[in-house]
């Protein structure tokens, strides 16, 4: 199959669900029935060779050294197609059976999604999605890890389009991903953490970035926390349809009971990329304010935000050597009054190195601009004291209720990034104490002109003057000729 053959052939399991449960929901099905099926016919795969390779001994090729995950027997795709009544109790307990069986790697992986439900889900329904899902064979020699992992990942986006106000719980904008990505420069070997993962897109997008540039990806230490339960799974599921190995996604709260400690105290990292959950009203405040793990660094957020609660739980999970961070808010974590304290201490510590504005619509379902906030536990000499303001407000391409940033977008950040100097209209250098002189207030736009809107009106009087003038010209002429026809 082509690429897009396969992601039409696996969104195409959705249709069938229409009308029967909410777009919403279709994530908490089609995923893990996608991932019960690669599961399988990857084991089919691997019993073959081994049946191959044992000289047609049953019991080697069912060894399992000779597998990524083990399948029961009674717990297979094909046995579960043969069930014609109850299908749904059928799914649900050859999940679990894989899950037992694989304790260590599959735990919980499949969710809990209501399958035994007929009024939400009827045997004629999970049938149809199982003979559906059965057309093909979805291993590792007909469709590559590399193959499904994208197709996976179309999924996503597709779900995420289409589940409403649910989007940003577990997708963050691909192409702002590629940029974090860029800036933050994971390298082989080292910590990756993001403490509000979602489906794990800015952790996958790590190794594949080193992939991609042809360094040992298979090095890097990968690891996620999220609340729900379904979208922790989802992750887990992605890594392993893009064949990545190595890592740890716990489902918990990261605030509430973050779930990477060494000795009772917080893990670090050399790298964190975040999308947290903005403005959260209902968090513990009054537990961070004697938080056990110290995270309270600049003090305690006010009740109605918990931005700063996940800010300050990033830095104090960053190596002290060369930890950095890159995360992703609505443009309010910069100005608010009610963290002006926070964001001095957060200055004054000289921990941020810059900050980026993007555009609107970047955020899923939501019109507010984004920005990125990049801090560094040990800045390089050049770059101490010192913070870099970008106003990229401008560098969106918007299409239909989605922003995304085109390539051409993303290298003009980056380059502005990297060189870390003033740009007109674009990026301006500041020093820690002149950010501070402004009551710690890191807007944007008190730093970074953008480009005037006078300016903008001014050219455009011009030109519409210009033209005026040119058909002023062109009328006169017109005008000129018809006397002269006339006094003929």
């Amino acid at each position: 199959m082509t690429q897009q053959n396969l992601e039409k052939y696996l969104w195409g399991a959705a249709t069938a669900l229409r009308g029967t449960i909410d777009a919403g929901d279709y994530k908490q099905y089609i995923f893990p029935l996608l991932f019960f099926k690669r599961i399988c016919d990857v084991y089919d795969e691997e019993f073959e060779k081994a049946l191959e390779e044992g000289e047609g001994d049953l019991e080697y090729a069912a060894f399992a050294e000779n597998h990524h995950f083990i399948v029961p027997e009674n717990a297979h795709w094909n046995t579960v197609r043969e069930t014609t009544t109850n299908v749904g109790i059928a799914i649900q307990d050859a999940m679990r059976a894989i899950e037992k069986a694989n304790p260590e790697t599959l735990y919980g992986i499949f969710g809990d999604a209501s399958w035994t439900n007929k009024n939400r889900l009827s045997d004629e329904t999970l049938t149809n999605l199982i003979e559906h899902y059965s057309q093909h064979k979805l291993n590792l020699e007909n469709v590559p890890d590399d193959q499904l992992g994208n197709a996976y990942e179309y999924l996503i986006k597709e779900f995420a389009d289409d589940s409403g106000h649910t989007a940003a719980e577990f997708y963050t904008n691909r192409t702002v991903v590629k940029l974090m990505t860029m800036i933050m420069d994971p390298q082989p070997g080292e910590s990756v953490y993001d403490p509000t993962c979602g489906s794990g897109g800015l952790l996958l997008n790590c190794a594949l970035h080193l992939r991609d540039e042809g360094k040992e990806y298979r090095t890097l230490k990968l690891y996620g926390q999220e609340i729900n339960l379904i979208t922790s799974a989802i992750a887990r599921m992605n890594m392993f349809m893009h064949g990545i190995e190595e890592f740890s996604i716990v489902r918990g709260d990261t605030l509430a009971q973050p779930a990477f400690l060494e000795n009772d105290i917080l893990k670090t990292f050399n790298v964190i990329l975040a999308n947290p959950p903005y403005s959260i009203k209902a968090w513990d405040q009054k537990a961070f304010t004697n938080d056990p793990f110290g995270r309270n660094l600049w003090g305690t957020p006010p009740q109605g935000c918990a931005d700063y609660a996940f800010q300050q739980h990033i830095q104090k999970s960053l190596d002290k050597e060369n930890g950095r961070s890159i995360s992703l808010w609505p443009h309010g974590v910069l100005f608010r009054d009610k963290e002006a304290d926070l964001r001095k201490k957060m200055i004054e510590e000289d921990l941020v190195e810059c900050v980026i504005g993007l555009g609107p619509n970047l955020f899923y379902n939501s019109p507010m601009e984004a920005c990125l906030l990049i801090t560094k536990t040990n800045k390089s000499e050049d770059k101490k004291g010192k913070i870099l303001f970008i106003n990229a407000v401008e560098e969106v391409k918007q299409e239909k209720t989605m922003g995304f940033l085109e390539e051409k977008h993303i290298d003009k950040i980056f380059k502005a990034y990297k060189e870390f100097t003033n740009k007109e209209n674009f990026s301006a250098l500041q020093t820690n104490e002149e950010v501070l002189a402004n009551d710690g207030n890191m807007s944007i736009r008190l730093y970074v002109r953008a480009q005037q809107l006078s300016m903008q009106t001014e050219d455009k009087f011009e030109d519409v003057y210009d033209s005026w003038k040119d058909s002023s010209k062109q009328l006169k002429k017109s005008m000129n000729e018809l006397f002269e026809i006339l006094n003929d």
